[in-house]
């Protein structure tokens, strides 16, 4: 019954598509989601013992990237994040425009706020309240070691994105006002700051200004989102320079400074392009936003096909729960796997190939179940009939969600009642600190 209901709103949804509506943009969320998704199963390599046979009977989770680096390149394709933030920026310019020509200026901010958050923290706040109850429910009884340990640290990390997400959200109205007044000198300011950030500190030794380019790389990607919005983007020209030039800055900067070549966080490297944020990684942004430009005529005459548009919005219905859980998924499946001792070969052995399609399919299969159990949180509640509330408050508590989100993101849902905690910005954050400020 659920079933056809869902297969139902889907057709009215899709039959009820404005004209206008930008189908392109649909698509590289849920695309952007679903690489980030793939990416996550492909790299986890879990193992048992030192050699991954199981000797010892201790279970490792690495890094696919670490054990093959020749497979890094992978990531200038699979480090598609950029892409959902330059998405959220053409969003965002829509949705405050929209609500600012119809909503008193006092109500704004908390409209704005609420209309677009709405929908990514009900799922959010669902995920963070379920898990975290279960791991003071497993402490409480004594549960722990192997597996259950590196779940309990591993299923939160993917929290960092609602964390950056929540922060440009809350900075696109003055982003947004200095856009129109600027236009392209607000983006170029933004890069020009992310690479003066990179220069203090690679070149000058300046301590802990590198922290600023989680506001400067990701707030610049999140503007040419609004260059999108004002149709700047369409000038010929411009996907192809914005990708020829970002793509020519990455390998120039990854071939001759001090940056990695994988686009993603490496276990024990000594500089990560993405925690914090580097130059290196701002161009690579560059480059995916200008090649998905580049292909968006072509893309948009196939999405208007009925059955490929009702697949997209499907999916989009449900693409932030599947995000949410489809870390849990795949660790669920390792553990049904460790249950049976199944014996989990060595990372990129060709035992461990032959069984990376078994894993997928049960990963996708256990990310499904969850969906269907959770996907009630991100259907869009009921809008309220009239908006009330104070901007201030509304900025305090996107504050606080922010670095609840992002702490939690870093310290995991393990020891509860130790008070495990990890530094966010210089300060300590505990697991019931993170939940409560959420």
């Amino acid at each position: 019954m659920e079933t056809t209901a869902t297969s139902g709103r889907v057709r009215q949804l899709a039959e009820a598509t404005p004209a206008g509506r930008d189908r392109y943009v649909d698509l590289l969320r849920v695309a952007s989601l679903g690489t980030v998704v793939l990416g996550h199963w492909l790299m986890a390599a879990v193992s048992t013992g030192a050699d991954g046979t199981g000797a010892d009977g201790q279970v490792e989770v690495g890094n696919l990237l670490a054990v093959v680096p020749e497979l890094q390149l992978l990531t200038w394709a699979l480090q598609i994040m950029p892409v959902f933030f330059f998405v959220g920026g053409f969003a965002h310019a829509l949705s405050y425009r929209s609500l600012r020509a119809r909503t008193d200026s006092g109500q704004l901010y908390p409209a704005f706020l609420r209309a677009r958050l709405q929908r990514l923290l009900r799922p959010t706040i669902a995920f963070v309240l379920l898990w975290g109850a279960a791991a003071l429910a497993l402490q409480l009884l004594g549960a722990g070691g192997g597996l259950l340990d590196v779940a309990l640290r591993l299923v939160a990390q993917p929290l960092w994105f609602i964390g950056i997400y929540l922060a440009m959200v809350a900075f696109t109205p003055p982003l947004l006002k200095a856009h129109e007044r600027w236009g392209w000198g607000v983006f170029g300011a933004l890069v020009g700051a992310a690479g003066t950030v990179d220069l203090l500190r690679f070149a000058l030794g300046v301590p802990y200004v590198e922290f600023l380019n989680f506001a400067f790389v990701w707030l610049a990607v999140h503007q040419l989102g609004f260059l999108r919005a004002d149709g700047r983007l369409r000038v010929r020209g411009v996907p192809a320079a914005l990708a020829a030039c970002g793509l020519a800055g990455a390998v120039a900067l990854v071939t001759y400074g001090p940056y990695p070549l994988s686009m993603v966080g490496m276990p024990g490297e000594r500089v990560s392009n993405m925690a914090p944020p580097t130059f290196a990684l701002l161009c690579h942004g560059l480059w995916l936003v200008g090649a998905v430009e580049l292909v968006r005529r072509p893309v948009t005459g196939w999405l208007q096909r009925p059955r490929v548009w009702r697949g997209v919005i499907a999916a989009s219905g449900i693409a932030m729960t599947a995000f949410l859980w489809h870390l849990t998924a795949m660790l669920g499946v390792y553990g049904a796997l460790l249950a049976l001792d199944v014996r989990l070969p060595a990372p990129a052995s060709g035992g461990w190939w032959a069984q990376v399609p078994v894993r997928l399919a049960a990963a996708a299969l256990v990310t499904a179940l969850l969906v269907a159990a959770f996907r009630r949180f991100e259907r869009p509640a009921a809008a309220p009939t009239a908006h009330t509330g104070s901007g201030p408050l509304a900025a305090v508590g996107v504050t606080l969600c922010l670095f609840g989100v992002l702490g939690l993101s870093m310290v995991g849902f393990g020891g509860l009642l130790e008070g495990r905690t990890a530094v966010l910005i210089a300060v300590p954050v505990s697991a019931p600190v993170a939940v409560g400020m959420v």
